[in-house]
């Protein structure tokens, strides 16, 4: 196990690595320990949380929505819970979202861990503090910047993770290497999903890879002032699409780089959109999907990073160096027409 300690702002984070879930117990006693566990993760691994005071969380992204959050603060009072009590995730990243968000409310805080099992909350979702729910089909309108106490990395919940979500995860992954680490690229592109699958150390080694870059970026801008932005690169085409079209994180996400990558090219000059489409492609992630232009165009001027008629839009430079640019809303849409009816 390798043990990393993170300051962020006023808060210390315990991220531990190459971990194992039965050492939850020696970071929480189990009797004041109420975990909000992810319902298909609950019944593939029951044994592992007979000992633990179980809140099951329905799957999707369906949950993460204020109703379905106040049933749980219910649940909490009904236990008696009290803030020597500590709330674990154990889940993706919609349960890691729901449980910041809850512990950062009920009682005004209670202490928060995480215990992701899908590689996209590995990566990006528990990562960072950012804790929220969505309004209707807006994604993450409400919430709160509250750091974890600690993360627990325990690779072993990969073992019975759907195909299709090791893909959703590499979309994060793909997103740090085009936006920071240019380096990355030979690796990922001497893999796939199926060979990381196999190839258990040099994934262990990924994973803490990923975590750390984000944790440093989080580390020098908590509330996303500066270089934090970067890390929305993808994302607000993604944000817009997302719940619109019932579509996985990561598939929303490989489809929001293909556009900014698009319109890179038109605003900054990027020449290498085929070659990041490519990598797309090769971890199984979609790069087009149909669009309801003016829907789409609402929920991007509703998105968080929006400036009066104006977006802070991510874009690439070149591999491995991200840009923020503002855009209008009429250049924005523009783009997407286009965009669109190329891919269409």
């Amino acid at each position: 196990m390798t043990t990393k300690k993170i300051k962020i702002g006023s808060s210390v984070c315990t991220v531990y690595f190459e971990a194992s879930f039965a050492q939850l117990r020696q970071l929480v006693p189990t009797n004041k320990a109420v975990l909000l566990v992810d319902e298909v993760v609950l019944k593939q691994h029951a044994a592992k949380f007979k000992k633990y005071t179980v809140i099951a969380v329905a799957s999707g992204e369906a949950s993460k929505q204020l109703p379905y959050v106040l049933g749980i603060y219910e649940k909490l009072i009904s236990l008696g819970v009290d803030r020597s009590f500590t709330l674990i995730g154990v889940g993706g990243g919609v349960v890691t979202d729901i449980a910041g968000f809850v512990a950062s409310t009920f009682l005004r805080g209670i202490a928060v861990g995480f215990v992701p099992t899908t590689i996209l909350a590995m990566v990006d979702a528990c990562l960072g503090g950012k804790n929220g729910v969505d309004v209707g089909l807006a994604k993450n309108m409400v919430g709160v910047i509250r750091q974890p106490n600690f993360i627990l990395y325990d690779v072993l919940w990969l073992k019975t993770l759907p195909q299709k979500e090791w893909s959703n995860g590499f979309a994060e992954i793909i997103k740090h290497a085009c936006i920071g680490n240019r380096s990355w690229f030979p690796l990922l592109q001497a893999n796939t999903v199926g060979s990381f699958q196999k190839k258990k150390k040099l994934l262990a080694e990924l994973l803490q890879k990923n975590a750390l870059y984000k944790l440093k970026i989080v580390q020098a801008d908590e509330f996303e002032q500066g270089d934090r932005k970067l890390l929305n690169f993808g994302h607000t085409l993604a944000h817009a699409i997302e719940n619109r079209y019932a579509l996985s994180h990561g598939d929303a996400v490989a489809i929001g780089i293909h556009f900014a990558c698009f319109v890179a090219s038109k605003q900054v000059g990027f020449t290498k959109t085929a070659e990041v489409v490519s990598l797309l492609q090769q971890y199984e992630l979609p790069i087009f999907h149909g669009i309801e232009m003016q829907q789409a165009m609402q929920l991007m001027q509703s998105d968080k990073k929006k400036l009066a008629t104006e977006i802070q839009y991510v874009l690439l430079q070149k591999l491995g160096k991200g840009v923020v640019h503002k855009l209008s809303f009429d250049s924005i849409e523009n783009y997407l027409n286009t965009w669109v009816h190329a891919n269409s």
